[in-house]
């Protein structure tokens, strides 16, 4: 998906401040979210589940307040370059939501 956002950058001539940023915050709460559902996975297993919710749903809400920090750092220093990073973020996190909700409903066959 940040593949795709780099040519829009380019041809629109939009800062690359604001890629980078968003580029940067996404890549780093990926990995955050990686991490969060393997420690899920093995609470589960452990048969611990208060705490497997409890990390999805911190590191959830951590992820969100992470890139909205780093959309109003990046507005704070340009704000042409903070409205490319807010758009940019938005459509990534729209097209994973809904990626994974097409990912859930082929898994499960839901409504079969």
């Amino acid at each position: 998906m940040l593949a795709l956002a780099l040519p829009v950058f380019l041809l629109a001539s939009l800062p690359m401040l604001g890629y980078v940023a968003i580029a940067g915050a996404w890549l780093i709460q990926r990995g955050a979210h990686w991490y969060a559902e393997g420690r899920a996975k093995r609470l589960l297993a452990a048969g611990e589940r208060r705490s497997a919710m409890a990390t999805v749903g911190v590191t959830t809400l951590g992820r969100v307040w992470f890139l909205a920090l780093v959309v109003l750092l990046t507005g704070l220093a340009d704000r042409e370059a903070g409205l490319a990073a807010a758009v940019t973020g938005v459509a990534l996190f729209t097209l994973f939501i809904a990626g994974q909700g097409v990912a859930h409903i082929r898994e499960e066959g839901v409504g079969r």
